[in-house]
């Protein structure tokens, strides 16, 4: 089942650190409040959560801070960029919340009888469970299908969050896999990977798979060419 999704991108002028972007996120609730959505922070009470694809996100693109906003969280948006101050806390560190672009989309999602190329950055692939499994293997080969069937699951997870079921197989080939390097969330130590593949799904950009999704891992953008523009709408 096809189906367009709306997706916008809020630019911010302030540069960002990757570390910073829980902070970010943070600094972003505190000056909401209560008032804040939930899909802001995906808290459905003070132990509970929204276990579902998170529909806003924040990130570190071209160096600064950004959030993408998908389907309902586009909606609500708003709520924060009338409502948010001229600097907010980022950590230790003043962030002016000057905006530099704002860049809506309307993306056709669906299978297609060609490939697209995409880029994935600082991706998490693995849990306790596939650690082992990776760290087992006895080739790159092995690893690198491994990882494939990870990319797989995670764009099915993805779709079905936004509530796409597809009609034809989804293909997923990873093309370029960067040596793998450490990042830290609450402390915690894991396996991140930058990743080039291609695939026959419309991916939107700037959309996140896998772990932590909403604080800025597994950031997918798309190497455009000409002949893929009809699947795009600017709103």
């Amino acid at each position: 089942m096809a189906k367009y999704i709306r997706t916008l991108t809020v630019f911010y002028d302030t540069e960002i650190s990757s570390r910073e972007i829980p902070f970010f996120r943070g600094a972003v609730l505190k000056s909401l409040g209560d008032m804040a959505d939930v899909l802001y922070h995906n808290h459905t009470g003070a132990h509970t959560f929204r276990y579902s694809y998170p529909l806003i996100q924040y990130k570190r693109l071209g160096g600064k801070a950004a959030i993408t906003c998908v389907e309902e969280g586009v909606d609500i948006i708003g709520q924060f960029i009338s409502e948010t101050p001229e600097t907010i806390m980022v950590g230790t560190k003043e962030m002016k919340c000057e905006i530099a672009r704002v860049q809506p989309a309307r993306i056709l999602v669906q299978t297609w009888n060609k490939s697209f190329n995409y880029h994935l950055s600082r991706w998490l692939p693995l849990n306790a469970k596939n650690y082992h499994i990776y760290q087992m293997a006895d080739s790159l080969v092995e690893r690198l299908v491994l990882l494939e069937k990870i990319l797989k699951a995670n764009l099915l997870s993805m779709l079905k969050g936004l509530g796409i079921h597809l009609e034809e197989e989804l293909l997923v080939k990873i093309t370029e896999l960067s040596e793998p390097f450490i990042v830290s969330n609450k402390g915690i130590k894991l396996m991140a990977f930058n990743v080039k593949f291609t695939s026959n799904l419309s991916i939107p950009n700037n959309l996140g798979i896998g772990k932590n999704t909403s604080i800025g891992f597994g950031v997918i953008q798309q190497e455009r060419k000409k002949e893929d523009n009809n699947i795009s709408q600017s709103e």
